[in-house]
Formats: C-alpha cells, sequence, structure tokens
C-alpha cells in the first residue's frame, strides 16, 4: 500500500504535503486567496455606499459574487485538483438552474411587456 500512495502522489502520515507532486496547494496559496476574497468583499461593501454606482451596483454586485463563487468552488472544494467527472456533476445542475431561472425571467418578466402570455382568465 505504501507503494501506491508514492506512485499516485501521495506522501507518507507525517510527511511534507505542502510540495508533493500534483498534491494540493500550499497553506500560504491558501492565505492568499482568503486575502483576495476579503479583498473582493471589501469592494463589495465599498461601491455600495458610492452614489455614482447605483447604475451599475446590481451587474457589478453579480459579477463580483461569481469571482468569488469560483474562488471558493475551485480552491476550497478542491475542483481544480480532484478528477474532471466532479467538476461536471457540479457544473451541469448548476448551469441547468441557470438555464431554468433565466428561462423564468424571460416568461414572466420580458414576454408579458410584449403581450405574450397574457394573464388567466
Amino acid at each position: 500500500m505504501t507503494d501506491l500512495h508514492a506512485r499516485e502522489g501521495h506522501s507518507e502520515p507525517g510527511a511534507d504535503v505542502a510540495h508533493a507532486p500534483g498534491g494540493h496547494a500550499t497553506w500560504q496559496t491558501y492565505v492568499t486567496i482568503g486575502v483576495v476574497l476579503t479583498v473582493i468583499t471589501a469592494v463589495e461593501v465599498g461601491i455600495f455606499y458610492i452614489e455614482a454606482m447605483a447604475g451599475v451596483l446590481v451587474p457589478l454586485l453579480l459579477v463580483l459574487s461569481a469571482l468569488k463563487f469560483f474562488i471558493v468552488v475551485f480552491w476550497y472544494m478542491h475542483l481544480k485538483y480532484d478528477s474532471r467527472v466532479y467538476w461536471r456533476v457540479f457544473f451541469a445542475p448548476l448551469f441547468l438552474a441557470t438555464l431554468v431561472v433565466i428561462g423564468m425571467i424571460i416568461l414572466f418578466k420580458v414576454l408579458p411587456h410584449y403581450g405574450v402570455g397574457g394573464s388567466a382568465p
């Protein structure tokens, strides 16, 4: 079993796993990602109080939130290091849910402005 772990890039218990080939990132990387997430959150809070940003507030907050979401998913959930199967299992339903939400917005908010899909009697 020891040889199997060594061949797959896994280290022995108690060994330094920070620099194992094919292993996960070091603790410094996680601290850096935490700082980046903190800065993005500070920017989100800051732009909320800038009145000149009112016109682009919602789209900008959505973009920043999506950026934080992908950083967390790829680094803290380790999708970057896992098999592509896990990537597909996570993002396929997310993509489907996004399409459903977009469809609902079009159905209930956009089409009624064009006289399509009138209200029930």
